[in-house]
């Protein structure tokens, strides 16, 4: 049977899913193997060093370098306070006596008698990792974090923006096919994950940051728009650190592309009480990550924990979905896998397959401009 290897896009009712949860730097992990732990809760805490700030003693003292212990009224170690006096100097007459205040709080860190600086830090910043779903720690990883399982509704995108985000999914189209318009969106969307159609104007995706929506899930979006929205070109670079106020995650690609049915009831299914956890952080070249939709569903997870099949290649019929121009986010299924090298526009030889998109066009596309989408 013809088959051929080729990365996977998922979309799934019902998968397990295991998210890695780690700190950037050592710490402390506050929940052991086995615990049921929630979307908020903080599974893992460290601390980041604060800045360091030099200050030239000696230039403001007035004094020589290696007088400088003599004058400071702290030492190395201690705590500071913003504005605190540090140092000063101790003459006959008051009127000269000069002191030296503390530009920020932290701690002394460092006193030099060759250079006459100090080195001041700022206090550490502490950071704390969520569990981000729902779900049991099934691995400990000590000191960094732990591994979370889940088992639930799994969609990944094909686009986004915006970092990690959570909340109730709320319907604001009646089909995939609609358009995602300001007018259907509403206050009772403030901390929500609110699902759109086809597309979604900036317009819209700027009512749903107003409101407060935690997300919006798309299935397309003009690329003008999204410049409009960020205030730049997006580049290569990955994804998720952007802080416009709501997540989004475009599961079809860039234009106005109706949401496939298959997302569009799987998340239909999922509003109500259940909790989405969504994150747009994407990275379409190498190490590639995808913006994605996570919905456990508590009443699942004693079923038989079978692992998910391996996205193992491609199959004569087999769904898939386009991730390069001219068709890209189109969807379609496999009808043929060539085994010989086929000379392309680029002028390369390449190895192609046949697809039949859901339109009903046909095209033969460079295998390595297709991903699998495996339900």
């Amino acid at each position: 049977m013809d088959h051929s290897y080729t990365p996977g896009l998922r979309v799934s009712d019902q998968a397990i899913v295991r998210c890695r949860r780690v700190l950037p730097l050592k710490g402390s992990v506050l929940v052991g193997e086995g615990d049921t732990v929630s979307h908020d809760e903080v599974v893992a805490r460290t601390e980041l060093p604060g800045d360091v700030t030099i200050v030239n003693a000696v230039g403001k003292l007035g004094i020589d370098p290696s007088e400088l212990s003599e004058y400071l009224l702290k030492k190395e170690g201690d705590t500071v306070e913003l504005d605190e006096v540090i140092a000063q100097t101790k003459p006959f007459i008051s009127w000269f006596k000069q002191t030296l205040k503390s530009p920020i709080t932290g701690t002394l860190e460092s006193v030099s008698s060759v250079t006459g600086q100090l080195i001041l830090r700022d206090s550490p910043r502490p950071v704390e990792v969520t569990a981000y779903v729902d779900g049991t720690v099934a691995e400990m990883l000590p000191g960094d974090g732990v591994e979370i399982e889940t088992v639930g509704a799994f969609i990944q995108g094909i686009f986004g923006v915006g970092g990690e985000a959570w909340g109730p999914l709320i319907p604001a189209v009646d089909s995939p096919e609609d358009d995602l318009d300001p007018d259907r969106i509403n206050e009772a969307m403030a901390g929500a994950v609110v699902i759109g159609g086809a597309m979604a104007s900036s317009t819209a995706l700027k009512k749903a940051i107003s409101v407060g929506a935690a997300g919006v899930i798309t299935g397309g979006i003009h690329d003008e728009d999204l410049r409009e929205l960020l205030g730049y070109d997006l580049g290569v670079a990955i994804t998720g650190n952007e802080e416009i106020g709501t997540t989004i995650v475009v599961t079809e690609g860039f234009g106005r592309i109706a949401m496939a049915h298959r997302t569009f009831d799987i998340l239909q299914s999922c509003c109500g009480e259940k909790v989405a956890s969504i994150n747009g952080a994407t990275q379409i070249r190498a190490g590639v990550l995808r913006p994605e939709i996570i919905v456990p569903d508590p009443d699942r997870q004693m079923l038989d924990h079978t692992e998910p099949a391996e996205i193992g290649g491609l199959e004569v019929g087999a769904p898939v979905r386009a991730i390069r121009e001219p068709f890209f986010g189109w969807l379609g299924h496999v009808t043929s896998l060539p085994a010989e090298l086929i000379d392309v526009d680029s002028e390369a030889r390449v190895r192609v397959l046949e697809v039949e998109f859901d339109g009903g066009e046909t095209a033969v596309v460079p295998r390595a401009n297709i991903e699998s989408v495996t339900e």
